[in-house]
């Protein structure tokens, strides 16, 4: 049987008393599960009538499981048993914890880094599978990662077309390429879902499934869920969580997601990207911060700060001033999650199946890779970190530490700082470390993110939300660069293009920027980290 809690404290309660009661006499929840797509508003209705099959995911996932599970059983008996994903966004990271949680393997490259893409092609070539996994089937970071995989496996004399699985939407130009090529296996998925809504989806299940995870029981509860869900009533969970997220009232729009040993491996980071790419747009929404139990953002009291704590089934944890407390199994919380957010949309009176400023960092790379202009030059080099920023925001800085003192000069009293890391995420985990110590220098909320994977998530909210953002964007010299096979670009300047991309549109939205790039990668982590010390973030 499924089981899910939810428990509001402080203002998350007073939204839930606020506004549950009004979405009932709406019948959002009956309407929900008709798959109404009026729920939004006369602006949204178009998108969202075609964006509405994550709430009944059997038709399309429930054939599925049978031939993920015979093409796994193939490939183990021809010692296959590796699976690398290449996906961004919601193709990469529900499977990344649905398979944590599970406890089984999966290489996921969501990156153009190529000190990462270079990691994932080293490794045992003879025994691995590539899922490429592209909704569009024309995303740029997947379709190089595949470029490189398919020329890795054919110069070790592999057979590249039996080692490649395609998930993608029907009619996609990847699903007819795939196709053409002879590729291993095409999944479908269902078109009527958008990414970040589609763990539940092949994108979730193919690679999941592939890699050895209860896919079936994950579906279960999943659709177990959304039964419950639909009940038109007040205790109905998902309307009171989607109320909790947008429905405060001055809204708390930074909602610090802390798991506190919930057995659900991840699963903020999957929910951040839910919630961030929904939601921030029209200059309002909610901004997730994934953060550690105990974090300073746990403690501050802010008024416009919600912490949602994740707990475990058999946790009697309750929430403490203005929390949310929320437990269930993954295919639950999945499920819960969906449904909550859409609810915020609602609430906030936003499209949560849109992302229209995403497109913005895409065509700002693409230009820089077309154009290949010459570099920025440097502000000034301290040490083994070159610095860039405006002059109105540096001034007279000379130093990495009185860089950092102005951009965090910019933050106002509802503001927060994005930290946006290029990097290989598998090699500068020490980086991550910056994070609570930055919230604590300066007593407001911190997001980290790994580049590009964060422009698939709150990327979006970084330019549609409310400008009270700063952001601190590292990048770093990689070991070696990788080609991109039948690409006039190497990953190195893709990444670099995406990078400065992204930091042009910040910009152009009159966001403060500092880029900071690490000559040396690990010399460069150890200065910053000195650095941050410096501001007083002990």
């Amino acid at each position: 049987m499924t089981t899910l809690s939810f428990e509001a404290a402080g203002a998350a309660r007073e939204a839930v008393e606020a506004h549950v009661p009004a979405l009932v006499r709406d019948e959002v929840a009956t309407r929900l599960l008709a798959q109404d797509p009026t729920l939004w508003g006369p602006d949204a209705e178009a998108e969202a009538s075609i964006r509405l099959g994550w709430l009944n995911p059997a038709p399309s996932s429930r054939p599925l499981l049978g031939q993920i599970r015979e093409l796994r059983e193939e490939l183990a008996a021809e010692g296959v048993d590796r699976v690398v994903l290449a996906g961004m966004g919601g193709s990469s990271l529900a499977p990344e914890v649905i398979t944590r949680t599970a406890g089984v393997s999966l290489t996921v490259l969501d990156s153009t880094d190529p000190d990462s893409v270079a990691a994932a092609l080293a490794e045992d070539l003879a025994s691995t599978v590539l899922v490429v996994s592209s909704k569009s089937g024309s995303t740029v970071e997947t379709d190089s990662q595949r470029r490189a995989f398919e020329d890795a496996f054919t110069t070790a004399g592999i057979d590249a077309k039996s080692r490649i699985v395609v998930v993608t939407d029907p009619g996609s130009p990847l699903d007819a390429a795939a196709r053409e090529a002879g590729y291993r296996a095409v999944f479908n998925a269902d078109p009527n879902v958008g990414g970040r809504y589609s763990a539940l989806t092949a994108f979730g299940l193919v690679p999941s499934g592939l890699a050895g995870a209860d896919i079936e029981g994950l579906l279960d509860a999943a659709e177990d869920t959304a039964e419950i869900l639909s009940d038109n009533a007040e205790d109905n969970i998902g309307l009171a969580l989607g109320a909790a997220l947008g429905g405060t009232n001055p809204l708390r729009n930074k909602i610090v997601i802390v798991d506190e040993e919930s057995g659900l491996a991840g699963f903020p980071d999957w929910a951040e990207q839910l919630i961030a790419e929904s939601t921030g747009k029209l200059q309002t929404g909610i901004l997730p911060v994934v953060a550690e139990p105990g974090a300073p953002e746990t403690l501050s009291g802010a008024p416009d700060v919600l912490v949602v704590r994740i707990v475990s089934p058999d946790s009697e944890a309750l929430p403490e001033g203005d929390q949310v407390v929320v437990s269930g199994s993954l295919g639950a919380q999945m499920m819960l999650w969906e449904y909550a957010t859409a609810v915020a949309g609602r609430l906030l009176g936003i499209n949560p199946f849109d992302q229209p400023d995403v497109e913005a960092a895409k065509k700002a790379a693409r230009g820089l890779l077309d154009a290949q202009p010459e570099p920025v030059a440097a502000s000034f080099v301290d040490g083994s970190v070159e610095v860039r920023g405006e002059e109105a925001l540096l001034g007279d800085s000379h130093t990495l530490t009185a860089a950092l003192q102005a951009l965090l000069g910019q933050l106002g009293g509802d503001g927060y700082l994005s930290v946006q890391a290029y990097l290989d995420r598998a090699k500068q985990t020490e980086l991550e470390k910056i994070r609570p110590e930055l919230a604590q220098a300066t007593g407001r909320p911190v997001t980290f993110g790994w580049g590009p994977r964060f422009l698939h998530s709150t990327g979006q909210f970084h330019k549609g939300g409310p400008a009270q953002g700063v952001y601190l964007q590292i990048t770093g010299t990689p070991a070696g660069d990788q080609a991109i096979p039948g690409r006039p670009f190497t990953f190195g300047e893709l990444i670099a293009a995406q990078a400065a991309g992204d930091a042009q549109v910040l910009a152009d939205h009159g966001r403060p920027v500092l880029r900071l790039n690490l000559l040396n990668r690990d010399a460069g982590v150890a200065q910053l980290a000195a650095a941050i010390q410096d501001l007083g973030g002990k």
